[in-house]
């Protein structure tokens, strides 16, 4: 009969050898010293480009209160 002992310490080494398995694939954020790193993947990862726009988010109807506001100093 086997030993208590070494099958538990097998399977200790096993549970460490898959949880650093697992540590050093996965490739998400980690933070070291307050900082915030960012996942070995980053520079695979898709850009998402958003053209710049106008500053004012209500320009168009800006523009239409401005020209009915001179349609009305005309009159």
């Amino acid at each position: 009969m086997k030993a208590i002992g070494s099958t538990s310490s097998a399977f200790a080494l096993v549970a460490t050898l898959l949880l650093a398995g697992v540590c050093v694939t996965a490739g998400c954020q980690v933070q070291v010293a307050g900082q915030t790193l960012p996942s070995p993947y980053y520079l695979h990862d898709d850009i998402q480009y958003f053209p710049k726009g106008p500053q004012m988010k209500l320009q168009r109807e800006a523009d239409a209160l401005k020209a009915h506001s001179d349609g009305q100093a005309d009159q």
